[in-house]
């Protein structure tokens, strides 16, 4: 106990940046991530082949990577400056938009091809046709699999400690200058994690028993 309770602040700090991470990545994921399904189902070839390249390019490229380019050699692309916390949020943000994509993009094929052709032959257009039938939907039917991934996020937000960014992977570092027990401050951070993945467990079976029963 004593590790946690002489390093409350780094702690603090440590949880308070793995946060806010979280929460910004997950909102742009989610939001880019469900353009990205609306482009890989469009009747347009281009934005078809767009987000197939875009998912199959980013799928297949390690996290670490993806926040290593912005860490080291975005900079050198004079475009414009921006901090290293905003950078690794971009990284993480593009990477776990192509998951969030294809969970997405199984959703949407669960919805029987006869209501998006009833709601085109009553004048709606493919955005409204997406937006007003087929996402919310196909949104209801893929809750647990895109919270999977949200949790999967939270974890992988771990990987920006080794790019200057504050938040609770890189507690560990601090806590060996220190000269405090390594081993005992990592049980301390795996225990945080438990707590901050509790409530979106709850959130996923809340969602689930609430929108099963309305399917």
């Amino acid at each position: 106990m004593n590790v946690l309770f002489d390093n409350l602040s780094l702690y603090g700090s440590g949880f308070l940046g793995t946060i806010e991470l979280f929460l910004v990545s997950a909102v742009g994921s989610l939001i880019l991530g469900t353009i990205l399904a609306g482009a890989r189902v469009s009747p347009v070839p281009v934005l078809r082949s767009f987000g197939t390249l875009y998912v199959n390019t980013i799928r297949n490229t390690p996290l670490t990577l993806v926040l290593f380019f912005f860490a080291f050699a975005y900079p050198r692309l004079e475009i414009a400056d921006i901090s290293f916390f905003w950078r690794a949020c971009i990284g993480l943000t593009l990477y776990t938009s192509a998951f969030v994509c294809e969970v997405v993009r199984s959703g949407i094929n669960t919805v029987p091809v006869g209501q998006a052709e009833a709601s085109r032959a009553l004048g709606f257009t493919f955005g409204q046709t997406m937006t007003e039938v087929v996402m919310p939907q196909a949104i209801r039917s893929v809750v647990p699999p895109l919270t999977n991934v949200q949790i999967a996020l939270l974890k992988n937000t771990t990987i920006a400690a080794g790019f200057s960014v504050l938040e609770a992977g890189g507690i560990y570092a601090n806590l060996s200058e220190r000269g405090y027990n390594v081993f005992v401050g990592l049980l301390w951070v795996a225990l945080g994690f438990l707590v901050l993945v509790l409530p979106l467990t709850l959130l996923q079976r809340n969602l689930d028993r609430r929108w099963s029963t309305a399917r």
